[in-house]
């Protein structure tokens, strides 16, 4: 099957014509986004819910629904020792420069269709080594709000628990998009819920699924 325009090219394959388009597309867009969700972030008031479930010394699979990620990257502009699976194609460039904006300092490339088990292999790696990481279980595409297996695998290969976390926020868009995405507005109020850590075992596995999705709201 012919690969649409879309797909076509790996974020590290864009031929040398499109190079100027690419970059600035995949650093101009992050840069003036950073830029806009810093002013949200400066007038805005965060308030954190449940942070006495997390310990300093551990690292933790967090997830949220992927219509909240433009409120993660408002709230956590410095994040601790994280690594992210990402989507290799060119469009997700400005993904990947908002994260090493906010801190993040390992991406991998990969996702459903583009290598995407040896990627979850190596992110369970980097987990065994002490690494978080941040995963959309109802990404990359959706249904929206409908949780996917995938996570439960990693967190049970590699030992870490799944914390689930949601957001709130009084003053947002919604963009018409396949997640509902949010779209943070300046003087908001943000809420950043976190609930209590998830062990996935093989005992448990079913049950932990259900728990996860029903604190994920």
């Amino acid at each position: 099957m012919k690969k649409s325009f879309f797909s076509k090219y790996h974020v590290n394959e864009v031929p040398l014509v499109l190079k100027p388009i690419f970059y600035l597309f995949g650093y101009g867009i992050p840069c003036l986004g950073s830029i806009y969700l810093f002013i949200v972030r400066f007038t805005s008031k965060t308030v954190f819910i449940g942070k006495e479930h997390l310990k300093e010394s551990s690292n933790y699979i967090f997830c949220f629904w992927h219509t909240y990620i433009f409120l993660y990257f408002t709230v956590f502009f410095r994040t601790q020792l994280h690594v992210w699976m990402q989507h290799p194609t060119w469009y997700m460039k400005p993904s990947h420069v908002m994260l090493r904006l906010i801190g993040v300092k390992k991406i991998i490339l990969g996702s459903s269709g583009y290598s995407g088990k040896e990627a979850a292999d190596q992110l369970v790696e980097y987990l065994k080594q002490g690494y978080s990481t941040v995963l959309l279980p109802d990404g990359p595409s959706g249904p929206p709000f409908q949780m996917k297996k995938g996570i439960l695998y990693i967190s049970l290969q590699g030992n870490i628990p799944i914390v689930p976390m949601r957001f709130h926020i009084t003053h947002s868009l919604e963009i018409p998009y396949w997640d509902r995405r949010k779209w943070p507005l300046p003087f908001s109020t943000i809420t950043v819920e976190y609930g209590e850590p998830v062990q996935i075992t093989t005992d448990n596995f079913e049950t932990a699924y259900d728990l996860i999705s029903k604190s994920l709201g």
